[in-house]
């Protein structure tokens, strides 16, 4: 079974045909399918290919599934003594794809 490593939102993920993986918000509404330009290695069935930095021959396609947020991360700052506590919380805007094609 072949496999990808790609590069998306400054993170990279190793994915095959069919995987559901979250990545960094990407522009486009569900159901849309969306290039992933940055393919760094291609793998599998004994044969690697290993990009400088990218590889311009494979193109991988992903349909979007979910346009969503990730769990809520609380960061919260306190000085004991000093009557100073501060709390924050982000969640992050993620999106949900699926791999529908590596070619």
């Amino acid at each position: 079974m072949a496999y990808v490593v790609i590069r998306t939102g400054g993170k990279q993920y190793r994915v095959a045909l069919g995987d559901i993986v979250r990545v960094e918000r990407l522009a486009g509404a569900v159901g849309d399918k969306i290039n992933l330009p940055d393919v760094l290695m291609v793998g599998g069935n004994g044969d690697i290919k290993i990009g400088t930095p990218n590889l311009a021959d494979v193109k991988v396609t992903a349909e979007i599934l979910d346009q969503g947020k990730a769990k809520k991360v609380v960061v919260f700052k306190k000085k004991r003594r000093k009557s100073y506590s501060r709390q924050r919380g982000h969640r992050q805007l993620q999106t949900t794809l699926k791999i529908v094609e590596i070619a």
